[in-house]
């Protein structure tokens, strides 16, 4: 009599995580937005691709899931890179007294009407 080992449950095969960036994807577009400019709205092409990971990844998709955390990424940097624009516009303005000068014009604007 031979030994049979039992057999081995049928688990999904491992693989490594997949990240979905949204909470970069969520900070990155409202602190663009906020500190840059409408265009820091961009950043909602992230929170698309990033919110697509996690489907895609139930779906058993692994290189549909690769791809979007990918591009989700690739989008998070430039919303990131907008805020990081923003901030620095913003310190430029207050350094050299822009601000001032913006406040001075809203005011003889709203004296001519």
């Amino acid at each position: 009599m031979s030994y049979v080992p039992p057999p081995t449950p049928t688990a999904p095969p491992a693989h490594e995580p997949i990240p979905n960036h949204l909470a970069w994807a969520i900070i990155s577009t409202v602190l663009a937005t906020c500190l840059c400019c409408p265009l820091g709205l961009i950043g909602i092409v992230a929170i698309v691709f990033s919110a697509k990971v996690n489907g895609l990844l139930r779906q058993g998709d692994l290189e549909g899931a690769r791809r979007a955390s990918a591009n989700a990424k690739t989008w998070c940097w430039v919303a990131t890179a907008l805020a990081i624009i923003g901030v620095l516009l913003n310190i430029y303005m207050f350094s050299t007294g822009g601000m001032a000068e913006y406040q001075q014009m809203l005011e003889q604007i709203q004296a001519a009407q």
